[in-house]
């Protein structure tokens, strides 16, 4: 007990109860959030806690959590500014723990007394003087003192920092944010005043503290040093007080959900529990804002990822926010946390939209208007039905490869389903792939060729095929060419290429695509390509957009597009096809299109 009064002065209250508070609340949320997980969740944590992935885990906190190196790849500048304040401040707690145990030893030290050494040591009447540490602890709090003062010129001037917007915050964020920006500045004046008064310091502390010395009468100086670590602990417990309700809460979220993930735990289109730590793990950074081809071209700012996983934590998700997304990935892909944008998205639809099938769906029973035969069937989806010409060059693409196939949809047939899954309506979905994949096993086909990416990603995440050999029709062209089934002639015709968001960044197939360009053609690639795609606007995934607006969005894509001087665009989807044709002035083809025109 005489240790601790030993440490304790009035000030410190603040931060005492506020770190009490903090580690309640955020204790809480953890436990809730993982009793109500399911038992097959459970079962993985408990087969991956003493495995590799728990060290790898370990290392990806740090790399992600303290030094933000996702971030420091995408904007150097933004990297810094979060690695200074989250490894900055580490560094300030760690450092100044070794600095309490050197001056103190090994006796028992509460919290605050380590927290406010710089406060406690002249009182305690130390003999010895480490300089290492007064200037060691000096440079970690400039360190993190730049930080905050990007993090300030950032909310002013984002345009300066890369980022054409920054986010909106709620309440909780703004006292949060507030609290946080005085925290080191008041450490700062605090610990020179201190200086000041009882000498010491380090380059920075003890220059200001000369100054202030210099130029403050001493009583004055007495008189506000006290008040001055009252400030800075004020704002350390309200800061604490306030991050379990904001968007600060992914400082303490992040961290469990590295370790979830790399024990193979993820969310699905079912909403539950692991989806929390997915929801608060989020920044709102604002990295996802400006990749948002609604935000660019439509001017639409209260639907990007951000709001949505914002609203969606705090309860206030609106039906239009959920279902304003192209769902195109473009966010994902940026997103420095990883978090699973699109999946999140899904289960808040199908939670909101979704209808008991209830026996409307028993006409699907014993349908099968396919024909043909052979282990290769061919499901060209509801979209190629709608572009026959991509039907009938896969057909001849088929027939000059002399391949045996089953047609699963040439008389007309079932749609994959994932239109109404993204719609939310899972029930419905289900029940169609239940009857498509009753139809692929009656027949006994080994592979499956789509022309549709929105197909072809259902078919490989949802259908669960066993012993069927699903693949994009770019995939299984570029197969024969490779095998010398197909000899397509080449000549100077200048193409480029659109990679479709369900084909690339969905099933992650950038390749078989140009290696196909390539064996037909010269390749020219558009600004933005591969991962950084631009969407084509149509997706079936928003349904809030009217048509004028999605075809503003594929204007500005297909002038880039043009802008690479190609004689015809390219891509391998029938609905970017589709997209495409009507906002370009150049021909918009199909992979299959331009290789059944050149084949020999």
């Amino acid at each position: 007990m005489d240790d601790i009064l030993l440490y304790f002065a009035p000030f410190t209250i603040p931060f005492v109860v506020g770190t009490l508070f903090l580690f309640i609340a955020v204790g809480v949320k953890w436990v809730l959030w993982l009793m109500r997980l399911p038992r097959v969740d459970k079962l993985l944590i408990r087969r991956g806690i003493f495995t590799r992935q728990t060290l790898i885990a370990v290392w990806e906190v740090i790399r992600e959590s303290l030094l933000h190196v996702r971030i420091f790849k995408h904007n150097p500048v933004l990297g810094y500014m979060h690695a200074s304040l989250a490894f900055g401040w580490f560094l300030l707690i760690a450092v100044g723990w070794i600095e309490t145990t050197v001056y103190l030893g090994a006796d028992f030290v509460p919290l605050q007394g380590h927290v406010f050494f710089k406060y406690f040591a002249p009182h305690l009447a130390l003999q010895e003087h480490y300089a290492v540490f007064e200037q060691l602890m000096d440079a970690l709090l400039l360190i993190v003192l730049s930080g905050v003062m990007l993090a300030w010129f950032k909310r002013l001037r984002s345009k300066a920092l890369g980022m054409r917007r920054t986010t909106k915050h709620v309440l909780f964020d703004r006292i949060a944010l507030s609290a946080l920006w005085f925290v080191f500045p008041a450490r700062l004046v605090a610990e020179s005043l201190t200086v000041a008064v009882y000498g010491g310091g380090g380059f920075l502390t003890g220059s200001i503290g000369g100054w202030l010395a210099e130029v403050v009468p001493a009583d004055v100086l007495a008189m506000v040093y006290e008040p001055a670590w009252w400030f800075y602990s004020c704002a350390l417990g309200v800061f604490f007080v306030a991050m379990p309700f904001s968007r600060y809460m992914h400082i303490l979220t992040e961290i469990p959900l590295i370790f979830l993930r790399r024990w193979s735990l993820r969310p699905n289109k079912e909403r539950r529990s692991y989806d929390n730590f997915e929801v608060e793990a989020c920044s709102r950074c604002g990295i996802c804002i400006d990749p948002c081809q609604l935000q660019a071209d439509l001017g639409l700012n209260d639907t990007q990822s951000v709001y949505f996983l914002r609203d969606r934590r705090y309860n206030m998700l609106s039906l239009k926010i959920a279902n304003n997304c192209l769902m195109c990935g473009r966010c994902e892909a940026k997103c420095p946390v990883g978090i699973n944008l699109n999946t999140l998205r899904l289960n808040s639809r199908a939670k909101r939209r979704n209808i008991p099938h209830e026996g409307r769906y028993r006409y699907l029973q014993g349908i099968d208007r396919s024909s043909g035969m052979g282990k290769v069937g061919y499901f060209a989806g509801c979209m190629t039905s709608l572009t026959p010409a991509v039907q009938r060059s896969m057909e001849r693409i088929f027939e000059a490869a002399g391949e045996e196939v089953w047609y699963a949809d040439r008389d007309g047939g079932v749609c994959c389903g994932r239109p109404l899954m993204l719609s939310g309506e899972t029930d419905a979905a289900r029940k169609m792939m239940e009857s498509n994949r009753a139809l692929f096993r009656k027949h006994e086909i080994t592979t499956l060729v789509t022309s549709c990416p929105i197909c072809l990603k259902v078919f490989k995440e949802e259908y669960h095929l066993e012993g069927v050999e699903v693949l994009h029709h770019t995939e299984y062209i570029d197969r024969l060419i490779a095998e010398g089934r197909i000899t397509p002639k080449s000549d100077n015709t200048a193409y480029t290429y659109h990679d479709p968001c369900e084909l690339g960044r969905g099933c992650g197939i950038y390749d078989a695509p140009r290696r196909v360009i390539g064996a037909v053609g010269k390749l020219a690639e558009p600004k933005h390509t591969r991962r950084d795609a631009l969407c084509c606007g149509s997706s079936l995934a928003n349904t809030v957009i009217n048509d004028g607006q999605q075809l503003r969005i594929a204007q500005r894509m297909t002038a880039e597009l043009e802008a690479t001087g190609c004689d015809t665009i390219v891509t391998a989807c029938p609905l970017c096809n589709k997209a495409i044709a009507r906002a370009a002035t150049r021909p918009a083809r199909d992979i299959a299109e331009i290789v059944a025109k050149n084949i020999e």
